[in-house]
């Protein structure tokens, strides 16, 4: 029976092995040695909840699928009926074209042609590479239409440590303000977290949390967010300038292990709904490309992939 999510990129770097899939260019494994560093689940099943996936060209929610463009309302198919909204982009389902790999790194691509809710046309590869200090994700798109393109780009990774149940892992994320939504998970304002349960700067145990909550105001410079265990072991999801929002999301369908919990840190560019708002969209010109990287991290786990890096 083929995979369905299409092909299969099996990588290895030393104690690092990942899969990465053809459909969503998604990460369907990450571990290390013997633990998972993300929720893993089956080549015969669909990506659970957008697990592990590449959200562009925007990430997150469109409120009833609509927004404004130079004056004309355009209309995106509602991929979130339920709640009656657009979510994740318009490359979540869609197959990659391989471009090039090696034993630790594969390039996919795949095109956004021009539609009624999207009209704009954009070439996009996603490169997935182990090295001596995790995985790097690289992003680049390049419009390759004639009017400027507004983008936006997110991942869906869970994290996870091991065999350690997530309930009993600590969260990090560094942010100062969330978003507050409705009732069908779209924006309605942006307050403050200091001094309230959704401050996470310090860390907060993940079973004492219920969130699918969109962060801002992170620190300058490149930003780091992290899950740990209490025998010290972490996994550290960074991202570079560009991402700037990150979404923390407490799954209790998605586990392991039932009545558990998985855990999504999704870093984005912009928060959700931003094709209305605006805010953290990238204008991208016509021949203009647009490169960027995010990536996860394991510490405290030991092994010969780190020994060039650390000793």
């Amino acid at each position: 029976m083929r995979p369905a999510t299409g092909e299969q990129y099996e990588l290895d770097f030393g104690d690092l092995s990942a899969t990465i899939v053809q459909v969503g260019a998604g990460i369907r494994s990450l571990r290390f040695a013997e633990s998972d560093l993300t929720e893993p689940y089956p080549a015969e099943a669909q990506p659970p909840s957008a697990c592990g996936i590449v959200l562009v060209p925007w990430p997150n929610r469109v409120a009833d699928g609509r927004w404004e463009h130079e004056g004309e309302t355009l209309q995106l198919d509602l991929t979130e009926p339920a709640k009656r909204n657009a979510i994740h982009g318009l490359l979540r389902r869609r197959p990659y074209e391989l471009v090039d790999r090696s034993d630790s790194t594969v390039t996919q691509t795949a095109t956004i042609y021009p539609e009624p809710g999207y009209p704009f046309l954009l070439d996009t590869t996603v490169m997935h590479e182990l090295h001596t200090e995790g995985m790097t994700v690289t992003h680049s798109i390049a419009n390759v239409g004639d009017t400027p393109a507004p983008v936006a780009v997110g991942a869906h990774p869970y994290l996870r440590i091991a065999d350690v149940p997530p309930e009993q892992l600590t969260v990090t994320v560094a942010a100062r303000t969330r978003f507050e939504v409705d009732d069908r998970s779209n924006v309605t304002g942006e307050t403050p977290v200091a001094g309230t349960d959704y401050d996470l700067s310090a860390g907060r145990r993940v079973s004492d949390l219920d969130l699918d909550t969109g962060f801002a105001d992170l620190p300058e410079g490149p930003v780091e967010h992290a899950l740990a265990a209490d025998d010290g072991r972490r996994v550290v999801l960074w991202g570079d300038d560009d991402f700037r929002y990150v979404q923390v999301f407490t799954h209790r369908k998605f586990a392991t292990k039932p009545g558990g919990v998985a855990l999504a840190i999704e870093p984005m560019t912009a928060p959700a709904n931003a094709l209305n708002s605006g805010r953290g969209l990238r204008i991208l010109q016509p021949g203009e490309t647009w490169t960027l990287n995010w990536g996860i991290r394991p510490e405290g786990f030991g092994g010969e992939a780190y020994l060039a890096s650390w000793g």
